[in-house]
Formats: C-alpha cells, sequence, structure tokens
C-alpha cells in the first residue's frame, strides 16, 4: 500500500502555473486576501469576489497591484481554479447557483468561526466532505487552510528554507494541479492523501498539524 504521506514536487506530469490556469478567489477575509498577496508576488492574475460585490474589492485590488482584479462570484466561479475562503456559516449562501463542475476547488475553509468560535457539528465527517457537497462535481483539494494569514502571504523562503503548506483530496490531477500552484508559490507542499485522511489532519480545530511554521530545508 501507498504511504498517503509524501512530498509532492512539480516534475514533467504536473501542470505548471504558467498564466495558462486562471485563478479565482471566493472570499475576501483574512485568508483569500492573504493568498491574492501570495499570488501577486509572483505576478500570477487572479479575480477575487465576495458577498458584498466588486466595488467593495476596489481597495483591496489596487493595494495588491495590477494582478488582482476584483469581480463577482460568478466571474471567480468560472476560473480553471478557484479558492474559496469564506466563514463557515455562510458558506452555503457562497456557494449557492455556482456551477464549479470539474473545476479544481481549493478549499481553504475552517468549521469555526468568530465570536464564539466553537467548533461546527459535522457529525465525525472532515470540513472538506462537507464543503465538496456544496460544490458537487468539483474537484475538492484541501489546502491553505492550516497557516495563519500572515504565513500564506509573507515569503516562505524567508527564513532560509521553504515553509511547509500540507494538501490533500480524492482527485490525482488536480492534487498534482495544486501542487504546482503551491510550488509557483515558494512553497514545499507535502501530500496528506485523501479528504476523509488529510482533511482531518490540517483541519482547524482539532487536527494536529495547523498553525505550526514548519520549514523544509536542503
Amino acid at each position: 500500500m501507498n504511504n498517503p504521506v509524501s512530498a509532492s514536487r512539480a516534475d514533467s506530469t504536473t501542470s505548471v502555473i504558467d498564466g495558462s490556469r486562471s485563478i479565482g478567489i471566493i472570499g475576501a477575509g483574512q485568508i483569500g486576501s492573504a493568498f491574492a498577496r501570495a499570488l501577486a508576488r509572483h505576478n500570477i492574475p487572479a479575480v477575487i469576489a465576495n458577498s458584498r460585490g466588486p466595488a467593495s474589492l476596489q481597495s483591496l485590488a489596487s493595494e495588491v497591484g495590477p494582478s488582482l482584479r476584483a469581480g463577482t462570484r460568478e466571474e471567480a466561479a468560472k476560473a480553471d481554479i478557484v479558492l474559496v475562503a469564506v466563514t463557515w456559516s455562510k458558506l452555503p449562501d457562497a456557494m449557492a447557483g455556482l456551477d464549479l463542475r470539474s473545476r479544481i476547488v481549493i478549499d481553504a475553509n475552517n468549521p469555526i468561526e468568530p465570536p464564539t468560535f466553537h467548533p461546527a457539528n459535522l457529525k465525525g465527517r472532515t470540513s472538506s466532505e462537507v464543503f465538496a457537497d456544496l460544490v458537487p462535481g468539483a474537484r475538492v483539494v484541501k489546502a491553505f487552510n492550516h497557516l495563519p494569514a500572515l504565513l500564506v502571504s509573507d515569503d516562505p523562503q524567508a527564513e532560509g528554507g521553504r515553509r511547509v503548506l500540507f494538501f490533500s483530496g480524492d482527485d490525482m490531477q488536480a492534487k498534482r494541479d495544486v501542487a504546482s500552484l503551491i510550488e509557483s508559490l515558494g512553497f514545499f507542499g507535502i501530500d496528506l492523501g485523501s479528504l476523509a485522511v488529510g482533511g482531518r489532519l490540517t483541519e482547524i480545530p482539532g487536527g494536529p498539524l495547523p498553525i505550526h511554521n514548519l520549514v523544509k530545508y536542503g
């Protein structure tokens, strides 16, 4: 049996993020904004959307730079790779009416929110398994949820190595594409296996891997 935990690096079978893949972001909170800044550091274009509409995101787009464009949920959902980072209780409304079939959807959500920070009752499932039900037909990859926002947007090589970023999913090609994106942003990606396994390891709260600033040297 293959070990579900393995380092994943871009190689000849990996779709490198070179501008040919469009990227959308749904959710402009801490993680969505941090992801946008990480993309901008490498001049990777993206469209970002929230529930309040493009006008509310103009200042963020201006701050981040020309690689980021404010758009609608529908525009963001048309991208090849769509990162979703939305307050947990608002996810059903945020995903309602969007057709994400066959698209790679990065689940950067956690089943906890202020002001109480009480974990949602997932009835034994991982948050990504619950999230996948909201985006039928999408190829869901869990990533970018386990690090504080500052460590997502900051230089992942600032400490002399490469900051580790975990990911998991059930679609191997989708994981290869997300691994390529992670590599392009300067992180060291580690594949934790399926959503059921890897999602539980990185989930906030309860998972053993979140928040730690792990760095790969050499």
